[in-house]
């Protein structure tokens, strides 16, 4: 029989150690000691907090201790105090009075308050807007006529831009606002736009009338011949006679409107230096090199300037901005008066809390009128205006009071009153005491 090798390579198996694994006795230890440590760890840290928690308060302690001994204001236990009917009675008023100051300064710090500050006036040149609002019961619009001149020499006859005029009678009631004469813009008429020869032709030429400069001079509208007799310095007596006015219906306007008055409304702009503006019932005329200012006579010779200031205002308006002149009323039961108002314009600049300027004109104004001879270059009736401009100017500027300040005002009144009444009362107190003392050892009286 065949045998078989039995010689067989041993196979080796590794056996795991458990002993190096860590058992659940070991892991219990494990977080024992942990949670042991952390105890004893967070047992120091709360008895270090507790002990430092100890000293701040020992040392807050003290510290109170100091701030007592420090106290400006003792207190008195409620079984030692005493009350008096005195001393109630300056409670009550005081405590009134504190209130009342209280919402004074309270008003104050609320609204704005302004404050002025007074400099001189270093800008040159520039414009003056004088915005004029006037009535006359008595002086037709046809016949009423505006002119203004400054210390330059510059004139400005008959004014007849931005102004309006209406036709009122003697209580002050419009019955017709013209545009055009003294009207709001300027409006050429029929003669102005044909050279003065409406239904003539190229070679009419009119006469003046006598005032002729030269032997070819024409008058060709009535204005020509109003501005002929100005020139030579006469008064025209019967408009009737002349065929220019006729013709232009100047005389049926005029009889149209006898016994109405006029309000003349609107804005002039005139250099900013010294100078005059004047309402006068006819025509004003330059004459010789002297800057003299007659009068055409109309229709009669006799005028009543009567005359009511709506509103005179040199410049834009601002809050608390005040007009001297705005509703005066002057009523005359003579003829022929010159009434003069010397009006001293203050440049002013006023800031309002927003931010906004305005920069406008105050006036002081004083008056005089006389009466005139009719006929009188120099003196005629009507109503002047002469203005002056002041080297100083005014600057209102609109501020609220600073919170500390409204703050400070507060303390000051609580305490001053509080004190003030501290003192009374304790003045009455012992005073009555002393008496009462006196009474009693029958020393008083």
């Amino acid at each position: 029989s065949l045998q078989r090798s039995t010689n067989r390579v041993p196979q080796i198996y590794a056996i795991p150690d458990y002993s190096a694994i860590p058992t659940f006795l070991d892991l219990v230890k494990s977080i024992s000691i942990y949670v042991t440590l952390l105890f004893l760890i967070s047992s120091e840290f709360l008895f270090r907090t507790l002990q430092y928690s100890y000293f701040v308060a020992l040392s807050m302690d003290a510290i109170f201790n100091k701030l007592r001994n420090l106290d400006a204001y003792p207190k008195i236990n409620e079984d030692f105090y005493r009350r008096t009917f005195s001393g109630g009675l300056i409670t009550l008023a005081s405590s009134f009075f504190m209130l009342f100051l209280f919402f004074s300064e309270l008003r104050m710090y609320l609204h704005a308050k302004t404050e002025t500050q007074l400099v001189v006036d270093t800008s040159r040149g520039g414009k003056l807007h004088i915005n004029f609002d006037l009535s006359f019961p008595s002086i037709p619009c046809s016949i009423l006529s505006l002119d203004a001149i400054d210390i330059s020499g510059e004139q400005h006859l008959d004014i007849r831009h931005n102004i309006i005029k209406k036709r009122i009678d003697h209580h002050g009631n419009v019955i017709e606002a013209r545009p055009d004469g003294i009207g709001a813009p300027k409006i050429e008429k029929p003669l102005q736009r044909h050279g003065g020869r409406l239904e003539h032709n190229e070679t009419y030429c009119g006469s003046c009338f006598g005032a002729e400069a030269s032997d070819d001079h024409c008058c060709n509208s009535c204005e020509e011949v109003r501005e002929a007799y100005r020139q030579k310095g006469w008064a025209i007596t019967n408009q009737d006679l002349i065929d220019q006015c006729q013709r232009e219906d100047f005389i049926q306007k005029v009889k149209d409107e006898e016994g109405e008055g006029c309000n003349i409304e609107g804005t002039l702009e005139v250099n900013k230096v010294a100078g005059s503006f004047h309402f006068v019932p006819g025509k004003s005329f330059h004459q010789s090199s002297f800057n003299f200012l007659g009068l055409l006579a109309l229709q009669t010779s006799d005028y009543n300037v009567s005359h009511r200031i709506n509103r005179l205002a040199f410049g834009d308006h601002y809050d608390g901005l005040v007009n001297p002149l705005d509703g005066v009323h002057w009523e005359y039961n003579e003829q022929n008066v010159m009434h003069q108002y010397f009006v001293k314009v203050v440049p002013t600049i006023y800031k309002n809390i927003r931010g906004r300027t305005v920069h406008s004109n105050q006036y002081s104004v004083t008056e005089h009128f006389k009466s005139v001879e009719f006929g009188s270059s120099q003196s005629i009736p009507g109503v002047f205006f002469y203005y002056d401009l002041s080297p100083v100017k005014v600057t209102y500027t609109e501020e609220h009071v600073p919170f500390l300040h409204f703050m400070t005002h507060i303390c000051a009144i609580i305490g001053g009153i509080f004190s003030v009444a501290g003192i009374v009362d304790a003045f009455i107190y012992h005073g009555q005491r002393k008496m009462k003392k006196k009474v009693e050892i029958g020393k008083f009286g």
